[in-house]
């Protein structure tokens, strides 16, 4: 294959036009699910469970692998692996170290689990690659109903817990000393991220997840402290990737996720050159008060 060849095969827009509606549903998801990621993800990097997002997807992974051997529906035995091993998680593994622990035993659990799975799996090979590196199918009405469904579901959980939660994230001792139940959100929380990891599987794959519920949200801790701003910088990052990888896959003959790992990617390293800059100028302008009052009187 040559250049041209590689090249057409990364991005080719003949007919473009006539496939974009195919993808409506798609794009739909594709926004709600950077919406679930964005919001999610902020609290993932509060609490440093970026290894317990990929120790859930390998279990989810695992359970998909298991219903596409069955014949059962996979977003399900996603949506199951993903649920228990949140669970374990949150209940097993509350210090971050015992944590890090349980996951680094679980994790390859489940991957092996799930290669096991699909070795034994006789159908379709683009199934099986799916379900690690994601893929654009056509997602019909009700597959776009239950995602919805799903979403909005976590998403309202998580704004009901936002504030307990979020003095819990940025100080559990404290937290727990004025009464707030830190063990109980911890395990809402791990639950919540479980099925935003199974919904998520769904774009990027399970070796990919990280960059849907982890990149957006780090992005934008490097531009702004500003919670209200982190969370809407995150969302909007997230669905910027999501979205935008649709949109090119859609004229490419390989898997979404290397789309959108590279536009999240690319947002997180751009974030990262102008962080420093917005931190020298911020220094630059409160320095400035203090010359001024140190400059001797004319």
């Amino acid at each position: 294959m040559d250049l041209q060849d590689a090249l057409q095969a990364i991005f080719s827009f003949d007919n473009y036009a006539e496939l974009l509606p195919l993808v409506r549903n798609s794009l739909v998801a594709g926004a709600v699910l950077g919406l679930l990621g964005g919001l999610i993800g902020v609290f993932v990097v509060m609490r440093d469970l970026a290894f317990a997002v990929h120790g859930i997807a390998e279990l989810s992974f695992a359970g998909a692998a298991l219903a596409l051997l069955v014949g059962a529906n996979v977003v399900t035995g996603s949506l199951v692996g993903s649920v228990l091993a949140a669970l374990v998680l949150g209940l097993m593994g509350i210090r971050a170290r015992d944590r890090n622990s349980i996951i680094g035993v679980v994790m390859p659990f489940g991957l092996g689990l799930g290669i096991l799975f699909l070795s034994l799996y006789e159908g379709r090979s683009a199934n099986k690659f799916g379900l690690l590196t994601g893929q654009i199918v056509s997602v019909d009405d009700v597959q776009l109903n239950v995602l919805i469904v799903s979403a909005v579901s976590v998403i309202i959980a998580l704004v009901a817990i936002w504030r307990p939660l979020t003095f819990a994230s940025a100080d559990a001792d404290l937290a727990e000393a004025r009464g707030v139940p830190v063990r109980g959100l911890s395990i809402v929380f791990m639950v919540l991220l479980g099925v935003a990891v199974a919904l998520s599987i769904q774009v990027v794959g399970a070796l990919l997840v990280l960059s849907l519920l982890i990149t957006p949200a780090a992005a934008a801790l490097r531009i702004t402290a500003s919670p209200a701003r982190v969370v809407v910088l995150s969302v909007a990052f997230a669905c910027i990737s999501v979205v935008g990888g649709i949109l090119l896959a859609l004229g490419g003959r390989i898997p979404i996720s290397p789309y959108v790992t590279t536009i999240s990617f690319a947002i997180y390293l751009i974030c990262r050159l102008l962080g420093p800059r917005r931190g020298r100028a911020v220094a630059g302008a409160e320095s400035a008060p203090r010359k001024s009052l140190a400059r001797p009187a004319p």
